[in-house]
């Protein structure tokens, strides 16, 4: 019998089972695809941009998404569906948009974020881990004055939690990242948040996961996840999980079974009363193999008007941005890839290599404050770690230690975090 089982080895699985594999539990993890971050880490912007804490939700967001609802080329494009759980989660949304809930949600995401980075470069550098980091920090620029102004109190109050983002001049934004200079006339200003990072997530993900393997963590890869069931014993109801490998049906069972399964985490749960609010919000990511390297950002950026962003991974840049609320559908849309190409070619029109951008889609599990769901269930060996949104690779290395401390001491010396709301029929 496992002491755990960690269901999905995107990045918050494998973070999760690290973490667990340090408090010395037998761990088995469990995923679908043939490897680790195969989905939705495999290819995403490569942020940890704790300056991103500022949720989807807040006061000016309905008014931008009713601007943006007729244009195809949007950053968020809205598509209604016969779906209640979409609507639920619009819902929600709306209500967190509310000054004092978006206030809140961007306080515990600086503090999430913060704590999740310091645990990040902590594992780098015990395992000595090379995935491509660059340390330059996240300039964040401003195309509009009236979106630039509107960024200073945010910055500001990230600054009062921790989180070093600093208002800057145009000057200061070629003098941090000179290859700007194409759109030097467009940028009215910029934020700027020296200690984020960026990296290749999926290279990170693969590594660790094979520092939880030489401490002992077994994987099943290639293992469909089928349901969760659940029993009675001696101290209330447990859950048993069901998968199917090399065509077999087979029951497993643990002390505890961790669900980080993402988009798909509210369809496993659902028969067991456990209703999540996450919704799937579809984005899509270019990797450009650069032929003029020098001529292209090292610095890791986001461009606010379009709302992209953009990472340095060696001689590659990686943009990725938008979002579709279209249900679980990961196909890539040509036209919105091309779209992206399009504006990285006019920022950085010299680097090249534009013909032979790779293009992704992945799902993110994204709930309507933005904060994920990290804690135990009502069942007695069933926890939570799941739901984070756009900051999966941000938070990632964070949630795994929170959630691991609390299945192994029963508290956290980050936070004592609870599942909030919850629907348990």
């Amino acid at each position: 019998m496992y002491d755990s089982i960690v269901l999905g080895a995107g990045i918050v699985g494998v973070n999760t089972a690290y973490w667990l594999a340090r408090k010395g539990q037998k761990t088995l993890v469990v995923d679908r695809q043939p490897g680790p971050a195969l989905e939705t880490s495999f290819a995403n912007g490569g942020q940890i941009s704790v300056s991103h804490a500022e949720p989807w939700a807040n006061p000016s967001a309905p008014l931008k998404v009713m601007q943006w609802l007729l244009k195809p080329d949007a950053p968020l494009l809205f598509r209604p569906r016969m779906d209640p759980h979409q609507w639920q989660w619009l819902v929600s949304w709306l209500y967190e948009c509310l000054p004092a809930r978006s206030r809140k949600n961007t306080v515990d995401i600086v503090k999430l974020a913060t704590f999740s980075r310091d645990m990040l470069q902590e594992v780098r550098a015990r395992h000595d881990l090379q995935y491509e980091q660059k340390t330059q920090g996240i300039l964040h620029f401003y195309r509009d004055q009236k979106e630039y102004d509107s960024a200073i109190p945010v910055a500001d109050l990230m600054r009062e939690y921790g989180c070093n983002r600093r208002v800057v001049n145009k000057d200061e934004v070629l003098a941090i990242e000179p290859t700007l200079r194409h759109i030097s006339n467009d940028i009215v200003g910029a934020t700027y948040t020296a200690e984020d990072e960026s990296g290749n997530a999926q290279l990170y993900t693969t590594l660790l996961a094979e520092v939880a393997a030489g401490m002992g963590t077994e994987f099943a890869y290639s293992s469909e996840i089928m349901r969760l069931e659940k029993f009675k014993d001696g101290n209330g109801e447990s859950v048993r999980v069901v998968i199917r490998r090399q065509g077999k049906e087979e029951v497993l069972e643990a002390r505890n079974v961790v669900v980080c399964m993402g988009s798909f985490s509210p369809q496993l749960l659902r028969p067991l009363g456990i209703n999540l609010n996450i919704y799937p919000a579809k984005g899509y990511s270019i990797t450009v193999p650069l032929e003029n390297p020098d001529e292209a950002t090292t610095t890791s950026l986001t461009d606010d008007q379009f709302k992209l962003v953009y990472s340095r991974l060696g001689n590659k840049l990686r943009v990725a941005g938008t979002a579709e609320l279209s249900g679980y559908d990961q196909n890539v849309v040509k036209h919105r890839c091309e779209a992206i190409v399009n504006n990285v070619r006019k920022v950085f029109p010299l680097a090249g290599g534009y013909e032979q951008a790779q293009f992704w889609a992945g799902l993110r599990p994204t709930t309507p404050s933005n904060m994920p769901y990290l804690g135990q269930t009502r069942y007695k060996n069933l926890w939570l770690n799941t739901g984070h949104g756009t900051l999966g690779w941000t938070m990632g290395c964070g949630s795994g230690k929170v959630v691991a401390d609390l299945i192994s001491e029963g508290r956290s010396d980050y936070a004592d975090f609870k599942v909030d709301g919850l629907s348990m029929a």
